[in-house]
């Protein structure tokens, strides 16, 4: 059985859809709440290694908090959009799932089986 990771937003259809896959699949699956416990920028920045992505791929550029924070201003550094997913983490695209030293986002939801 795989053990996998959920970061998961509940009131997301996304994120339940995901989920439900991985149910599916008969994972062992760990949920993270990370609205209910943000994660750290060590954690962050090991995800958008394991996704091989940039922070601003890893955000969620259309939310208006996004625009109210400046953070399309391409000037801001990497530390200060990851600080941002710390501070704000409705920021944090979801769902992301973690699985086998890798990650994936699950837009659509069967991206995540490419990692499983």
């Amino acid at each position: 059985m795989t053990t996998v990771s959920i970061i998961h937003n509940p009131r997301c259809s996304k994120s339940r859809q995901t989920l439900a896959l991985l149910e599916a699949r008969g994972c062992d699956i760990q949920i993270i709440e990370y609205l209910k416990n943000p994660l750290s920028a060590l954690q962050i920045e090991s995800i958008l290694t394991k996704l091989q992505v940039t922070p601003r791929q890893m955000m969620r550029t259309k939310d208006d908090e996004y625009k109210l924070q400046g953070l399309d201003n391409t000037s801001i550094s990497t530390s200060q959009l990851i600080a941002a997913m710390v501070e704000t983490p409705k920021l944090i695209e979801r769902p992301i799932v973690l699985a086998n030293n890798k990650a994936a986002i699950g837009r659509p939801p069967e991206n995540v089986l490419t990692i499983l």
